[in-house]
């Protein structure tokens, strides 16, 4: 499909600049042979002059016809340099429009093919847990003995199926809102100290729960932002630390300010992220194997992408180092 536009919006570049060419070589032969017809008239006025002061003038025909020759061969080599210029410039411009159309189509390209990714991304993601519904709910419904109990049960596992969507369409809103913020985001001066305290408190069950204990250590620093997307930025990375530390270690957070910048890192003690996942992290949809691995920890691959969405919007770099089985240090400069 691109392809094809791209050929048709080479023709049009082509078209366009064809027609300015030929109009000023049309410009430029007409005054060029202007004044060939001008030098032409002269001679044949000089001749005539001449002829009247009763001048001898040797074999006057000849001299005539040599004028005009001249000055037909001359209109001949402007002719031919102008075509050949055009021709050249029909070249070079079709090269050139080849190239702009690409650069000019590309944006529209990337986009395209996102949103058609994100679509099918999207579908299978939701094809998981939706069959999973379907299934359990047609076998309960086919069997006729079906106690309370068992109903109870379908209820609870169903319950937990619609949990996941939800958990998947919040996700994919948030990415939607991020990608295309549409001049919404708020921009405030507010203190690094409040997001990170505000972020840790929505982490704080989990980390309980895990027996996982987080560090702050924070600078007195303020920052030009948006509270909201920023306290999100930061719950997902320690959401992150503490679903994949061990039990009984710790997750720290660290603010400074280093050239004028503030300066986040999040590091813990988990498991790690392995070489070859390290470069696919902040793809949609991503997750690690040993994210796949482990049966306690849930979530679609959206966080990450969420996250480096929010650090581009703010303007900001976000890098990760890790080790396999010793942490993770996710760094963010804004």
């Amino acid at each position: 499909m691109f392809q094809k536009a791209r050929i048709k919006l080479t023709a049009w570049y082509l078209l366009i600049i064809m027609l300015v060419s030929i109009v000023f070589s049309l410009v430029i032969y007409s005054g060029i042979n202007r004044e060939l017809g001008r030098f032409e008239r002269l001679q044949e006025l000089r001749l005539r002059r001449e002829q009247e002061l009763m001048m001898p003038v040797p074999f006057p025909n000849e001299f005539h016809d040599a004028n005009s020759q001249a000055v037909a061969a001359a209109r001949m080599r402007l002719t031919l340099t102008l075509i050949f210029i055009n021709v050249g410039i029909l070249g070079i411009a079709g090269l050139a429009g080849y190239f702009l159309a690409g650069r000019t189509l590309k944006p529209i390209k990337e986009m395209v093919d996102d949103q058609n990714r994100f679509i099918t991304d999207a579908s299978h993601e939701l094809r998981t847990p939706l069959t999973s519904l379907k299934t359990s709910i047609e076998v309960n419904l086919r069997n006729k003995k079906t106690t309370l109990n068992q109903t109870k049960k379908l209820l609870a596992s169903n319950l937990e199926d619609v949990e996941y969507l939800k958990i998947l369409s919040d996700g994919l809103i948030n990415l939607t809102q991020y990608q295309n913020p549409s001049g919404n985001v708020i921009i405030e001066r507010i203190s690094v100290r409040e997001i990170v305290e505000n972020a840790i408190n929505k982490v704080k069950t989990i980390a309980l729960e895990n027996k996982i204990k987080i560090n702050p250590k924070i600078a007195n620093l303020e920052i030009e932002g948006n509270k909201k997307s920023l306290v999100e930025l930061l719950v997902i990375l320690l959401d992150n630390a503490v679903k994949y530390s061990k039990q009984n270690s710790k997750v720290k957070i660290i603010a400074n300010k280093i050239d004028k910048k503030v300066v986040l890192t999040v590091s813990d003690e988990g498991i790690g992220i392995g070489e070859k996942d390290l470069p696919h992290i902040f793809d949609r949809f991503y997750r690690a194997e040993e994210s796949r691995s482990r049966k306690n920890v849930s979530g679609y691959g959206l966080g990450l992408s969420i996250a480096k969405k929010i650090v581009e919007i703010h303007k900001g770099l976000i890098s990760v180092k890790s080790e396999k089985n010793k942490g993770t240090t996710f760094t963010v400069t804004l």
